[in-house]
């Protein structure tokens, strides 16, 4: 599968409303890891809405964290997982949940299928994949 294709799926996932965020990224990335769907999807269950109440960072970016966490057996996660927040931001203009949810000119600042795209494109491109 391709970089666009995960992420695509991620966004599949995300609005065929049984995945929150977090999850959608997750699930997309499971090949990174040696969980399946199921256990991904249980592991990132809390982590939407900005942690549950939208103040906090967003689930997509915490669920491609998750994940990068898992591929690198916890050896330069910190390194790789601030690559991924910072190039997120950048694509996104925040990672904050409350700050992309922010309606301005009618639109949030970027909407909850493209933080979960960007999570996964963004994983792919910091860790290396096609």
């Amino acid at each position: 599968m391709t970089l666009e294709e995960r992420a695509q799926k991620a966004v599949e996932l995300k609005t065929s409303g049984r995945y929150n965020c977090a999850q959608s990224v997750t699930v997309a990335l499971a090949d990174e890891t040696g969980l399946s769907e199921e256990q991904l999807r249980q592991i990132s269950a809390g982590f939407c809405a900005g942690m549950g109440n939208m103040e906090a960072t967003c689930g997509a970016l915490i669920g491609a964290g998750m994940i990068a966490g898992l591929k690198t057996e916890g050896q330069g996660t910190l390194g790789k997982t601030k690559q991924i927040q910072e190039e997120f931001a950048k694509r996104c203009g925040a990672i904050k949940c409350r700050d992309l949810k922010a309606v301005t000119d009618g639109k949030p600042l970027c909407p909850c299928e493209e933080c979960v795209r960007n999570a996964v494109l963004v994983y792919g491109e910091v860790m290396g994949l096609k």
